[in-house]
């Protein structure tokens, strides 16, 4: 199976679990930024979750200086996230990881610059797919 289609079909995969199992909405697949004709090395998913994912600590901190948490909760409201499909048997580096950060769009005005991190979808052998938090860089760790 080429490369394209195995990233695709892997990317059809993802998004079928995100929007059945997961209630995600919004989703589509895109295969290049649309500020640039260059293709993504694998088809990445855009997509809403149904609640927000993660708060930055430096974000968190903000919010408490600033009293914008109400009820003392932090805000819930979700944000478009990106997914990155990959399977397990394949082989990624940090090279690789860091030119998929490379290769994504800037954000819109209210995140300026690239995202500073993406979900990483991979799928087992039967078929179960995990989510993780793959950062760009190096993050702090939250504060208890």
């Amino acid at each position: 199976m080429a490369e394209k289609d195995h990233g695709r079909q892997l990317a059809d995969t993802v998004l079928d679990n995100l929007k059945y199992q997961h209630d995600w909405t919004e989703l589509e697949i895109l295969t290049h930024s649309p500020t640039d004709s260059e293709p993504f090395i694998r088809p990445l998913i855009s997509g809403l979750p149904p609640r927000r994912l993660y708060v930055h600590p430096d974000d968190q901190i903000a919010m408490v200086k600033s009293s914008a948490i109400p009820d003392g909760k932090i805000l819930d409201t979700p944000e478009v996230e990106l997914v990155l499909p990959t399977h397990i048997t394949e082989k990624w580096t940090l090279r690789k990881f860091a030119a998929v950060f490379d290769s994504l769009p800037a954000q819109p005005s209210t995140q300026p610059g690239r995202p500073k991190r993406i979900v990483l979808a991979t799928i087992h052998g039967d078929s179960t797919i995990v989510y993780y938090l793959l950062h760009d860089g190096l993050v702090k760790p939250r504060q208890n």
